[in-house]
């Protein structure tokens, strides 16, 4: 008996130091356990882009729009925007023919609610081209173009540039960024001297050797959205997809050049802002104080009601429940969560399934002490007996969980995820926390006192 009460304790106080730590790590500046808000709570920025993959295999549609979402990511992490969404989505089934070629980039960035600030972070859809040199007469016709066009306009003239110096002194070779896997910063193991490597895809070799074998001594241009950024010579052909850029590079200018190839090797062709939306912090706050006061009376109420019908076993539930609680936040933080509207609801309703499992509980505990034995043989078959119950009901909402979080969107998930949670946690709290408790204060009699502090409603 002595032991059971120990280890009561024991939970007890572990419980109290969880919500300590839930308390401090929010209330305390700079936490490094905040809660996560989703952009719903804590007001941002909701962009929506649209990617045309009309010029990309059906069987590749999936892995470019992939690696478009974690450029995207990489894109938004370096401005430290906290758990930021970007998800990807397909036109629906009735989308007309044009639609049906593009895909929707979602972009949620919780705490940016400038809309121009957020598109900057994202920046503006760069293309990246390589692009051979063209034949001498042309590239001489294109000095002299350029040559009379800025003489036109040191003497003040107004006049409309030639095809010739709009077309430059390079040629379309179709090797954009689409086909550029990444970029990486190197350094030669004999100079130490920096060096840009690029590593192509499949497609993207073939042709990048293709272009290589004929233009070796030339120059092969790469264009960042029509800007040249670096114009290096071709010594040789290069096959296996991999070469690299080299000459008088300072490590910052060559980390320079690997940031604007990585930025431009997007995986499609365009994307295009579709549309913005900006959550204010103060309705985001709003919405959150309302999730909190629904918690907070859902909490009371259940209290109120476990205490005034189930006794003294009620009043440990709702001990437990607050031990749930607290360990759910910690694991919120934790993991951590992005809670969202949706996500808090998930909580406060895993809550009453908590309280659901004492219910049942409870209820043999009742039939048993009917049945006339003691306290201690009424908790033991009463928790025994109710435990397939509990596992059945909580394993079939888990399940419904693990669907809604696989297949759902990023709302759904946020619910389905603290959903799952807390169901797990309830059934610890109901199967471990309350029945030690419950058997920490049993006694082996079984007088009318004893069957009223854990009988429950009109039990004498």
């Amino acid at each position: 008996m002595w032991k059971i009460r120990i280890i009561a304790f024991i939970i007890l106080a572990c419980g109290i130091g969880v919500g300590y730590f839930d308390y401090r790590s929010q209330v305390v500046p700079d936490s490094v356990f905040p809660f996560n808000l989703g952009l719903d709570l804590s007001g941002g920025a909701h962009l929506v882009y649209g990617a045309d993959v009309s010029s990309i295999s059906n069987s590749e549609i999936a892995e470019s729009m992939g690696a478009l979402r974690d450029v995207i990511e990489r894109r938004v992490n370096l401005f430290g925007v906290s758990e930021p969404i970007v998800q990807v989505e397909q036109a629906g089934v009735f989308s007309s023919a044009e639609d049906k070629n593009t895909y929707r980039l979602i972009v949620e960035l919780p705490g940016v609610t400038d809309i121009n600030s957020a598109i900057q972070m994202i920046g503006a859809t760069p293309t990246l081209e390589f692009k051979k040199e063209r034949p001498k007469e042309e590239i001489e016709a294109f000095k002299v173009a350029l040559e009379n066009f800025q003489k036109a306009q040191e003497a003040g003239e107004s006049i409309v540039p030639p095809q010739v110096l709009i077309d430059g002194p390079y040629d379309d070779t179709g090797l954009t960024g689409r086909f550029l896997e990444r970029a990486r910063l190197e350094f030669d193991q004999t100079t130490n001297e920096p060096i840009v490597s690029l590593k192509f895809n499949k497609e993207g070799s073939d042709l990048f050797a293709s272009i290589t074998k004929e233009n070796v001594g030339k120059i092969l241009a790469i264009y960042l959205d029509g800007t040249p950024i670096s114009e290096p010579v071709v010594r040789q052909e290069i096959t296996g997809g991999e070469a690299q850029i080299s000459g008088s590079f300072t490590p910052a200018e060559a980390k320079t050049l690997v940031g604007r190839l990585n930025s431009g090797a997007l995986p499609i062709d365009k994307l295009e802002l579709l549309s913005t939306q900006t959550v204010g912090p103060s309705l985001g706050g709003k919405a959150l104080s309302r999730g909190i006061m629904a918690g907070i009376w859902g909490i009371v109420v259940v209290a109120g009601f476990l205490i005034a019908w189930y006794r003294l076993p009620g009043f440990f539930a709702v001990i437990a429940l607050g031990i749930y609680i607290a360990i759910v936040l910690a694991l919120f933080k934790l993991i951590p969560v992005t809670l969202t509207a949706a996500g808090v609801a998930g909580f406060i309703l895993s809550m009453g399934m908590a309280v659901d499992a004492n219910i049942l509980i409870f209820e043999r505990m009742k039939e048993e002490m009917k049945a006339g034995n003691d306290l201690v043989r009424s908790v033991e078959d009463g928790f025994s007996r109710a435990w397939l119950s509990i596992r059945d009901g909580n394993l079939s909402s888990i399940i419904s969980a693990v669907i809604l979080f696989w297949f759902g969107t990023s709302l759904v998930k946020g619910f389905a995820l603290t959903l799952g949670i807390g169901i797990m946690a309830s059934m610890f709290s109901a199967i471990v926390i309350t029945r030690t408790f419950l058997l920490a204060v049993a006694v082996g009699n079984n007088s009318r006192f004893v069957r009223f502090l854990f009988g429950s409603g009109f039990l004498k």
